[in-house]
């Protein structure tokens, strides 16, 4: 089944009154690539997230989650010890949390407890609450003990970019969180794609595939994706995986594929009548392999909502439901 997704679904977060606004709009741009999204509902077993046909094909296999939320919600503890329980059965070469993780306060100290349990490389992505309460992004790296606020790595022959989506141009007047890529890390960002000459997926938690509430440079960072691409030779940037906006949808744009994982909590609620909270029964997370063909398996999670909530007071957001679920997909590159 091959599905071409021209809209999309965004949150703006307001620092200052505390609640989500969504917006929606149509992409300003025709998506020139096809994005191959296969969606199954599998059991959630260990052994589900191992293709044994192609087992010996695997090139690396890592897990995301994002949008804890632990300082809004009561249960984020059990939601991540759940998570690295079965991230420590099926031991993946590393696993990352893509922002909204914790504030680095003393009470938080048993998230970070409960993520370094994981005997496996650990990676963070910040968010725009990770600084809640006026902790700097050196404090929140500090504590999560990560590797900077922006910055790469490599396994297995993949190159792996984490950019930090929070910076605030310093002509930047408008109130409430921070939504940019400031000159100075999009220059980095250029080094650091051309000194590389391995495939290439980047994370980051505001969404870089919309260009009214994701990352407000985002036309520029996918042009500086598209070039990389062109220069090279072949699709060397080939998967941008976000959070944010807590919903469960894959654009393409010009061969480029934009992967939006849904929160592990799914705490926010978005009725017809307002906004409220929800919680998933179960944790959601993202079990990504990647294979010597360039493939990606995407397995994901299933749940449902604590309180139940009628379908009629649910709104769709140009065809992004809300949804307690991490759809399961198959990426051609």
């Amino acid at each position: 089944m091959v599905i071409i997704q021209i809209s999309f679904t965004i949150i703006i977060n307001n620092k200052d009154t505390q609640y989500m606004k969504r917006r929606s709009f149509l992409s300003k741009s025709i998506i020139s690539g096809l994005g191959m999204t296969l969606v199954g509902d599998l059991p959630i077993k260990a052994s589900a997230f191992v293709n044994e046909k192609n087992k010996s094909k695997i090139v690396l296999r890592f897990s995301v989650c994002t949008d804890l939320h632990q300082d809004l919600i009561n249960d984020g503890p059990r939601r991540l010890q759940e998570f690295i329980n079965e991230m420590n059965l099926l031991n993946p070469d590393f696993i990352l949390q893509n922002g909204d993780f914790c504030t680095p306060k003393p009470a938080n100290k048993v998230i970070m407890d409960i993520w370094n349990q994981f005997k496996g490389p650990k990676y963070h992505v910040i968010g725009n609450h990770d600084t809640d309460g006026g902790f700097t992004y050196d404090n929140v790296t500090g504590f999560w003990n990560a590797k900077g606020n922006h910055y790469s790595f490599d396994h297995n022959n993949y190159h792996f970019v984490v950019l930090n989506g929070n910076e605030r141009p310093t002509n930047d007047t408008v109130k409430g969180y921070p939504r940019s890529i400031t000159h100075e890390q999009l220059n980095w960002l250029k080094q650091d794609l051309d000194a590389s000459k391995s495939p290439v997926i980047v994370f980051c938690h505001q969404g870089i595939d919309n260009d009214m509430d994701g990352i407000n440079e985002g036309d520029q960072v996918r042009i500086i994706f598209e070039r990389a691409n062109q220069k090279a030779g072949f699709k060397k940037v080939r998967l941008v995986i976000s959070g944010h906006h807590q919903e469960d949808y894959l654009n393409v744009y010009n061969g480029i594929n934009y992967l939006q994982i849904n929160s592990i909590s799914y705490q926010f609620n978005h009725l017809k009548t307002g906004y409220s909270f929800a919680l998933a029964k179960e944790p959601l997370w993202a079990f990504i392999t990647v294979y010597a063909d360039g493939s990606i398996a995407v397995k994901g999670k299933q749940s449902s909502y604590i309180d139940p909530i009628s379908a009629n007071d649910l709104r769709d957001w140009d065809g992004y439901p809300t949804v307690p679920t991490i759809s399961d997909r198959t990426i051609a590159i």
